[in-house]
């Protein structure tokens, strides 16, 4: 989410198209813009202590673990061509910008753009140093959700006792 509002901040509402050399320069042209564009870039990659290391991690062991490695292959091979994209854009983001592109104006980090990075980057570091308890807490309320009961104590087959749930007793 953080890295899908940098270009629509960036490019404004007319903007109709962004080139990766548009980006050239971002990094020394607006550090902020471009520091978090960058872990976003990061993490979509798949480096480790980000959201989308431990997300591609669980995706890519299910796919082991349900014995579809044909998918798991095609998987890392499409990541290994998004990286190639990723990369191409974090170096240029850090590249010379060109003489015109310091002419124009600067993009400035605003209040409600600040705030949604500093969101989106916090959770995708939460995501990426703790994953177990975010995985813990979802499969709790997906289990709430479908109607089982997501406490450890119970087998799957016992019903809760729910005489002590029901008022007046």
């Amino acid at each position: 989410v953080g890295l899908f509002a940098e270009p629509s901040h960036a490019g404004g509402y007319d903007d109709r198209r962004r080139t990766i050399s548009d980006y050239r320069g971002l990094g020394h042209r607006a550090p902020l813009l471009g520091g978090a564009m960058a872990f976003f870039l990061l993490s979509l990659i798949g480096i480790p202590f980000t959201g989308g290391f431990f997300g591609k991690f669980y995706i890519f062991s299910a796919t082991l673990h349900a014995n579809v490695t044909w998918l798991t292959v095609i998987g890392l091979l499409n990541s290994g061509l998004a990286g190639f994209y990723y990369l191409r854009l974090l170096i240029s983001l850090y590249g010379k910008p060109e003489a015109d592109a310091m002419a124009e104006p600067q993009p400035r980090l605003r209040g409600s753009l600040a705030f949604a990075l500093l969101l989106t980057i916090s959770a995708t570091l939460i995501l990426g140093i703790f994953p177990g308890r975010i995985l813990t807490a979802a499969g709790a309320g997906a289990a709430t959700y479908a109607g089982s009961n997501p406490s450890p104590g119970l087998a799957r087959n016992q019903a809760p006792n729910t005489a002590r749930m029901q008022p007046g007793r």
